[in-house]
Parts: structure tokens; sequence; C-alpha cells
């Protein structure tokens, strides 16, 4: 750095206003933290103030929610050099003091006092970053919908089993491509009740639910038709056949269809940002990927070449074990730590589950977990073993895979 005068911006996000202050070596405090307000004038204020000063200026704020965004946008553009951390990498730090403060004010001087102390190592936010903000926030959305898809489908087949007991189970559970919606459910919007279907003849029904099948796209077979009516037979429906009973059932049915149409656009829409970023072809090649879990990894992950080496991202996901000895007593039995993100650990698990289903032999995440199975370990010990081993995977073929594209991009510059 030589006698370039250098200025440490730390930046405490909170909803609707912020804390800035501004730092510079040798503990000297150039600017007492002030707020600035989440407006259009209250951060061109800040970018005029920041201008103002001279020396190399490095903003850093903590990544907290989504606030961060507006502000890192403004500052950004202004030309600004802005970095944002993980809040758990600010929350260790201990800037040297004994007594622990926790408001707007100190936090924004230690996030300064954490942007000097690491000054060559903070990364710039890029132009891609925003791109993965938004597949994060498209992940995050999926997440809440699934849940919300499995509450309201639960709520269907329990208002089911006192009209038409047991009729989900003859259908198959694949969502359709063409607007994600469950064959079942669009059924029982038809036929609710088991008098719609017992009430009439095997034929006349047949034919209706031929017709049915035929308007609403689904494939029709008589085998399965005859399935359906047996059972309707078969059943003892416990709430009566009449418009009451009619619009409990067409209600719930409804309301999911609105939210497995919301789910398939989702999913649309995190295939497209996932495709823009430049890992997903190596990402998408990974065996367990899937249209789903690629982009997840991708949107929880981030951009891999943050992390300093593969530890780092097993650390971030929180599947290591970290080693706990003191003085003459060593630990034998370790847990993982679950210090980074549970939304990355889920989807882990679900790719590990993948893997374990198709048991390929020469995959060496799946000869990982299978000699740890065979030494007789527990099922969460090796799956969370098979979880670092593909992060490990992971980051090394897409930093290589980058890498490649760097090296191109230069030669043909």
């Amino acid at each position: 750095m030589g006698t370039t005068i250098i200025n440490a911006v730390g930046i405490d996000i909170s909803k609707g206003k912020s804390v800035v202050c501004v730092r510079r070596p040798g503990g000297e405090l150039l600017t007492s933290p002030y707020e600035v307000m989440h407006s259009a004038s209250g951060l061109s204020q800040l970018v005029k103030d920041l201008r103002a000063i001279p020396g190399e200026m490095r903003v850093v704020m903590e990544h907290t929610g989504m606030y961060w965004m507006p502000v890192a946008k403004v500052l950004k553009e202004a030309g600004l050099f802005v970095s944002v951390i993980n809040a758990k990498l600010i929350y260790d730090y201990g800037d040297n003091r004994l007594r622990k403060t926790k408001t707007d004010k100190a936090d924004s001087l230690k996030i300064a006092s954490y942007a000097l102390a690491y000054w060559e190592e903070l990364r710039e936010l890029s132009d891609i970053d925003s791109t993965r903000q938004l597949l994060k926030n498209q992940c995050r959305l999926y997440s809440i919908c699934m849940k919300s898809a499995t509450t309201m489908k639960n709520c269907l087949i329990a208002q089911l089993d006192m009209t038409f007991p047991g009729i989900n189970n003859l259908f198959g559970k694949e969502p359709r491509t063409t607007n994600g919606h469950i064959k079942w459910v669009d059924f029982v919007k038809k036929f609710w009740h088991r008098d719609c279907v017992a009430g009439v003849s095997l034929n006349s029904f047949s034919e209706r639910y031929r017709k049915w099948c035929a308007k609403e796209r689904y494939r029709f077979n008589q085998a399965h038709a005859e399935k359906i009516y047996a059972l309707a037979k078969s059943t003892v429906a416990m709430l009566p056949c009449n418009d009451g009973s009619c619009a409990l059932i067409s209600q719930a049915a409804a309301t999911l269809d609105a939210i497995l149409e919301n789910i398939h656009t989702i999913k649309r829409e995190m295939l497209y940002l996932a495709e823009m970023l430049p890992e997903y072809p190596v990402v998408s090649s990974l065996f367990g990927t899937g249209d789903i879990t690629a982009p997840q990894l991708m949107a929880e992950i981030g951009d891999v070449r943050r992390f300093t080496h593969k530890g780092a991202l097993v650390a971030f996901a929180g599947v290591d074990a970290p080693e706990y000895q003191s003085g003459a007593f060593e630990a034998k039995s370790r847990r993982m730590s679950k210090r980074g993100s549970a939304h990355l650990r889920k989807t882990l698990f679900l790719v590990c589950t993948s893997i374990l289903q198709h048991a390929p032999a020469d995959e060496p995440v799946f000869q990982f977990m299978d000699r740890k199975r065979a030494e007789g370990k527990h099922f969460y010990v090796y799956m969370v073993a098979g979880a670092n081993k593909f992060l490990r995977l992971y980051y090394g073929r897409v930093n290589a895979y980058l890498r490649d594209l760097e090296v191109e991009k230069a030669q043909t510059a």
C-alpha cells in the first residue's frame, strides 16, 4: 500500500436505513457513525460524502437479508469498491475488544475495522453477483411454495377422506410438465364425491372420464377407470353429496393448483437464471444434480472462487467436524458444526440421496459413501461424509472450469 491513503467504510445495514463510518489505519476515525436513509436522496448524499474523502476507498457491508442490495447498487454504480461480507465473519471478528457492545454505531465501527484488517483479501462485488442473488431469492421462494404445497396437499387429502377416501392413491404423483398440475388434484375438482362415480354405471362413468381426460389433456386408460369405479363402490363417504361438500373440495383443489402453477413458473425461472451463470454446465453435469438441485447449489454456494480452499467451502456448508482439543483432552467423537447454510445442507442431502438411489459404481462420491456404509457407519455419518466429499469435488471441478474459461477469454481478447 506504500504511502497511499486508505479509507475503510463500514456500513451496518438494517431495514430502511444504515449507519456509516469511515476509518483509517492506526485507529484514526475519519467520520463518526451517522445514519443514512435508504432513499434516493439519502444514498445520493452518501455517494457525495464518500467521494469528497481523498485516498483509496473500500466500502464493506454485511450480507443482511436483501436490505444491503439498494445501498450496494447505488455505490457500485457510482464507481466505488463495494464488498459484501458474510455476517458470521463480522460477528466472529473480535475487533480487539473485551466488552461486547451491540449497537448499530458499534457494528459500523467493527465492520470498518474488519475492512482494514482484511484489506487485501476483500472481494469486490461483481455485476454477475446480482444474478446469483436473484437466483438465491427464487430458490428460497421455491422452498416456501413447496412447504405450502405440502400443507395444502395434506389438507385436500384430509377433506377427500370424508368424500372420496383413497382416490389420490390411484394416481401418479408426478406433476404435468405444461402447468405443474397433478392429475388426481384436477380429477377431484370434477369427481369430488364417491357418488359422482358410483352413482352411475361403469360405462357411463368411463365415457365421462374419457371426455374429461381429452378436455384436460390427460391420458385415458380403461383399466384405470375400472379401478376408480371399484374404489368408489367400496368406500364410505362421511359427508353428503351436496353443494357444501362440492365447494369444500373444489376450493381446496383450486388453491393447491394455484400453488403448483406458481412452483412450475418458479422452477422455469430458476433454471433460466442458473443457465446465465458460467459454471452451470459443469454443475449440471455432476452426478446427483438435477433441474432443481443444480440451481439450488449454485444459489447457496455463490461464486466458488470466493473460497480460498476446499475446506472453506465445506465449513461454509456446516458439514465439517472441527477438532476439539485442549491440554491433555482430545475429543474422540466429533459432530458436524452446522455453522453454515441450512438450505445448502438440505440440498446436499437431496443430492446424496439421489446418488445412493442410483448407486453408480464408478462415481467417487457413491464409492466413498458405500465404503463408509460397509464399515458399519450410521446413516447420517456416511451422508454427511458424502456431502463433504461432494463439496470438495464441486470446488475442484467448478474452479478448474472457471479458470479455463478465464484463460480462453484472455486468449481471444
